[in-house]
């Protein structure tokens, strides 16, 4: 992997664009399903972070304008998922601000198992303890496990099987994991409850019911109690917090009709 953020486009220019932004794992290996899903309804560009532990979110913001500007990309629907709906509210901070040198025009922001602010402040420092201290080995061994699982549960393709299995490869890197560790502190310290008290453009909220690492119960009625954007949240039934991997049929249906 590079040390840039890296982009792939799938579909031509269309009147509508999903930006996806990952989740804590920083890259598109999981996607597959949910690609599959939207064939071509819309125009997916697909989001790969590099393995930068010294980042901090004005960092990630600033490279995905730069690299949406360098595509020609100049209106989109941001898709931040869990992580990344805080460099999705990062980027909308930018603009406010006027730290722009490329303006692309954001349509509005689809927050997948994402938050404002992390609800639960005291779990994100177990998770961030527990993903400093778990050995290596047993490592390898739980994402082999979820690697299997998932693929169980979309009936993966070859292709998408292969993505999944460079998911597993990818997460049992020693600079993979100590970027991957590094995005918990961010999360942590992340607080975007004033701007989203500001925000107009339209803000949509889409989560598993069965989620113990966001709480969709907590987050779900806070955007419709202070955000002024705020749209319309849904709950997908028996999905789990990667809701595109689970549900990409549902979450592909129920984002093409918010963003038309």
């Amino acid at each position: 992997m590079t040390e840039s953020l890296q982009l792939r486009v799938h579909g031509a220019d269309a009147a509508r664009t999903l930006v996806y932004l990952p989740g804590l794992h920083g890259d598109w290996t999981l996607l597959g399903p949910f690609r599959a899903a939207l064939g071509g309804a819309a125009r997916l560009v697909e989001t790969t972070y590099p393995r930068r532990p010294d980042w901090i979110l004005e960092d990630y913001a600033a490279a995905l304008e730069t690299a949406l500007s360098e595509r020609g990309i100049e209106r989109a629907w941001l898709v931040g998922e869990s992580f990344s709906s805080l460099v999705a509210w990062q980027f909308l901070g930018r603009h406010e601000a006027g730290r722009v040198t490329h303006g692309l025009d954001v349509a509005g922001v689809i927050l997948v198992g994402g938050f404002v602010r992390h609800p639960w402040p005291w779990g994100v420092r177990v998770a961030h303890s527990a993903s400093r201290a778990v050995p290596l080995w047993l490592l390898k061994r739980l994402c082999a496990l979820y690697g299997r699982s998932a693929c169980r549960r979309c009936g993966a393709t070859p292709e998408v099987n292969a993505e999944i299995e460079e998911f597993v490869r990818r997460r049992t890197l020693p600079a993979d994991r100590e970027a991957v560790t590094s995005r918990y502190r961010l999360i942590r310290t992340a607080d975007f409850r004033p701007l989203a008290r500001r925000t107009r453009l339209p803000v949509f909220h889409l989560s598993g019911a069965i989620d113990p690492i966001v709480p969709w119960w907590q987050v779900a009625p806070w955007l419709k109690r202070e955000c002024p954007g705020f749209r319309a949240s849904r709950i997908v039934r028996r999905a789990g917090h990667n809701v595109l991997l689970d549900a990409p049929g549902e979450s592909v249906k129920q984002i093409l009709e918010w963003i038309s």
